[in-house]
């Protein structure tokens, strides 16, 4: 059998748990997952673990947080004055908002606190700070 390497362009289905076995995410009832493997199209971890791997394997992965969406980052919760809110803006703890930053790109933050002076974002990604576990199996090489 022909092993995966990098520049292959594969399929896979994966599921992707949290260390409580939450699942996160699953393709088994879907379309498969397809990318070429070091084409920086998923998490690094995820590529790695297919190199070597035969079309029909299954396996199973843990990548750690740093390696995954990174750890949780204190400096990307941050209080914001409502005096610099639009007056209209009226959030939620717990909801999601976006922001258009000065270059131009949209931010998505999670909303944890809201006061009548402040609201506070967190900027991190959600699943920052999280260890992921994926079971991978690996259907072809395209």
């Amino acid at each position: 059998m022909t092993e995966a390497k990098q520049g292959d362009t594969v399929k896979v289905h994966y599921t992707v748990r949290l260390g409580d076995n939450m699942i996160l995410s699953s393709t088994t009832d879907h379309e498969p997952l397809q990318f070429t493997i070091g084409a920086g199209q998923v998490l690094p971890g995820f590529e790695q673990a297919l190199v070597g791997m035969n079309p029909g394997e299954l396996k199973t992965i843990l990548i750690p947080a740093e390696g995954a969406f990174g750890p949780h980052l204190d400096e990307m919760v941050v209080a914001v004055d409502r005096t610099q809110l639009p007056e209209d803006f009226n959030p939620k703890a717990g909801e999601q908002v976006q922001f258009r930053q000065p270059d131009g790109q949209i931010m998505t933050v999670l909303v944890t606190d809201v006061s009548e002076l402040s609201v506070t974002i967190d900027a991190n990604h959600p699943l920052a700070g999280k260890d992921l576990t994926f079971d991978i199996q690996f259907l072809e090489i395209v």
